[in-house]
């Protein structure tokens, strides 16, 4: 399971720090989809336990990390290059996270590991991101955005190097 990302929430604070409704709007729906995601998974999963015993962590987590950044930076613009900087790092590992799978693809030579449909779309939300940060001038969105559209044409090569043959004793790995 996916657990609740922190991304979502954290873009939407730095959102609501900046008064950017864009970052608003977008990662206010993703929060409510992921919020939706784990409610549906939750009903239909065996060890309800676990997963609620992560959710509330991650979100303990966060709580801590909101209540640092509103409560102990007192400067505005202090706090808006601190929780851009957290935000960040999320965005970052998010995005290298498929390439964990990457010794596997090179050792079976094959790319059923990693999901087409998913490369196509962090392509074009990365590059999408990367053009506002742009167009904003804002660093704290472009510099994270980019490795998505690097690791997307890393990914998209592999499907192209190892086209998908399908491997009876290999299964699908989630990215």
């Amino acid at each position: 399971m996916r657990a609740l990302h922190p991304r979502n929430l954290s873009w939407l604070s730095y959102g609501a720090l900046k008064g950017d409704g864009t970052l608003i709007i977008v990662n206010s729906v993703g929060a409510m989809l992921q919020t939706l995601y784990i409610l549906v998974y939750l009903h239909y999963c065996p060890r309800k336990r676990v997963v609620l015993l992560q959710t509330a962590a991650l979100l303990g987590v966060l709580l801590l990390g909101f209540g640092y950044f509103w409560l102990l930076v007192p400067d505005l613009e202090a706090r808006l290059q601190w929780l851009g900087l957290f935000c960040s790092v999320f965005t970052i590992s998010m995005y290298l996270s498929p390439l964990a799978d990457l010794a596997k693809v090179i050792q079976t030579k094959s790319a059923q590991h990693f999901s087409f449909s998913l490369t196509i779309a962090t392509l074009l939300a990365s590059a999408s991101w990367t053009l506002y940060g742009f167009r904003l001038k804002d660093p704290y969105i472009t510099v994270p955005n980019f490795p998505g559209i690097v690791t997307s044409f890393i990914r998209l090569w592999l499907f192209w190097k190892y086209s998908q043959k399908p491997d009876r004793n290999s299964q699908l790995l989630q990215t």
